[in-house]
């Protein structure tokens, strides 16, 4: 077993990782954590039967799904994976008798802030001591800008807020920070609002939102770089969930950085929006063949990766692929460690207000293996050490940041036979990958 887990001080989760000699086989990805947050979010606004495939059954998801239940919304669950939920329609949602606690998630509470802001009652929105501290004024502020009326520590700038309900106005925004959770924030509030809302991008994020309402019955416009969506009653409908991109990306970087391996990955979200990562790799030289499967209306793209060994050299990463990557960007900077020359990363700041500060996260971890890393405000410079570089076996502080600890286990394997790496922190895994060590250990050899 590569990866053993343990546990750590103070109930902490511990990874123990050790050398690999190849990586083989084939797996299916969890679900897409992005997609499942908003099957279930459009699902419980819906009025009658929504059936979701593919389901995250994560500690994140689960959260959301818990917070409808409190509102009215009812679940049959047919397994972990596949979901029949049952609403009587936004308008009809029912006030909560306690505080909807969304975990680590900052997609769901950020997206929830939006929806309910047009739903008529009273939810107070909050989350762990990580999302407590994560800045929500980026939604707050363009939401009260329709005239939602929500309140919250910092003038609205951190959790909990308290979400009154009620009438909006349409909103012309210009999605400065880049960022997929405010869009989507937007979209979803106005379908409350009076007449349609524009949100409009110089460079896209991530579409799930969009994608998915007119499966609903949702009326969405996008043009160029503009989404316009209309006031409507949201239906019940069935959702298909691919598995999510960000998590093959660990099994991606397996594959590339050990010698003589070649993986599989199977039935894994091929949105354009979300395969920057692939485009950046390809530039460094990776060997990766992808073979879409047909695309259907309502659905996510999808297909399988058939991912190679490869030998990658560093880059200067284009600034226009950065939004599009930004959730791999941890597992890029594993990558880079390994690649020939110097890879640059800039334009990354939203980093900083994620889990945890991954670009501090990161400089921290990789420098604890040897690797020499310079920290921008924006991002980070690795200086790369070719497929053979040396690395100091040792302990490196994962943060609680489970895109931090996946990425330093994939390091890990590339330790010399006999020695390990400890990542402290691992508990949070669960938030995205329930199953990360399993499947792990079960596609990684000594």
């Amino acid at each position: 077993m590569i990866l053993e887990e343990q546990r750590g001080g103070s109930a902490q989760g511990l990874y123990r990782v050790s050398g690999a000699s190849r990586v083989t086989g084939s797996i299916v990805p969890p679900g897409d954590k992005s997609v499942s947050h908003r099957a279930v979010i459009l699902g419980s606004a819906a009025r009658g039967r929504t059936e979701i495939h593919g389901f995250l059954d994560s500690a994140d998801c689960q959260g959301t799904l818990a917070a409808f239940l409190a509102m009215g919304v009812t679940v049959r669950t047919i397994s972990p994976h596949h979901l029949i939920l049952a609403s009587p329609g936004s308008e009809r949602l029912s006030e909560p008798s306690n505080v909807l606690d969304f975990g680590n998630s900052g997609t769901a509470v950020r997206l929830m802030a939006g929806l309910l802001s047009g739903i008529p009652g009273y939810r107070v929105l909050t989350g762990d001591d990580s999302l407590r501290q994560r800045p929500m004024k980026r939604v707050t502020d363009p939401l009260s800008r329709m005239g939602a009326r929500i309140d919250g520590r910092e003038g609205g700038s951190r959790l909990p807020l308290a979400v009154r309900g009620g009438p909006l106005s349409p909103i012309l925004y210009e999605n400065v920070h880049r960022s997929a959770q405010v869009k989507s924030a937007i979209l979803l509030a106005a379908l409350s609002a009076s007449s349609s809302s524009t949100v409009v991008e110089e460079v896209p994020t991530r579409d799930h939102t969009e994608r998915l309402l007119p499966a609903f019955g949702g009326k969405v416009l996008r043009e160029g770089g503009r989404v316009t969506v209309w006031p409507a009653s949201l239906s019940g409908t069935e959702v298909s969930v691919p598995g999510d991109i960000s998590s093959a990306a660990f099994f991606i970087a397996l594959a590339l950085l050990t010698p003589g391996s070649t993986l599989l990955v199977r039935n894994v979200g091929l949105n354009p929006t979300r395969t920057a990562i692939l485009e950046i790799l390809q530039k460094m030289g990776a060997r990766i063949e992808v073979e879409p499967l047909p695309e259907r209306s309502g659905t996510e793209p999808s297909g399988t990766l058939r991912v190679s060994f490869s030998e990658l050299s560093g880059i200067t990463v284009p600034l226009s692929l950065i939004p599009g990557a930004i959730d791999e960007i941890p597992i890029l900077s594993v990558l880079a460690a390994f690649a020939k020359g110097r890879t640059e990363i800039r334009g990354a700041s939203e980093l900083r207000v994620k889990e945890s500060d991954r670009i501090a996260g990161m400089a921290a971890a990789l420098r604890a293996v040897g690797v020499v890393v310079e920290e921008f405000p924006d991002g980070l410079a690795i200086e790369g050490g070719g497929p053979d570089r040396p690395l100091e076996e040792g302990s490196v502080d994962s943060l609680h940041d489970h895109r931090i600890a996946m990425s330093m286990a994939v390091l890990g394997t590339r330790l010399p036979r006999g020695r390990s790496l400890s990542i402290s922190g691992t508990d949070f895994v669960s938030t995205s990958f329930p199953n990360f060590p399993d499947l792990f250990n079960s596609v990684v050899h000594p």
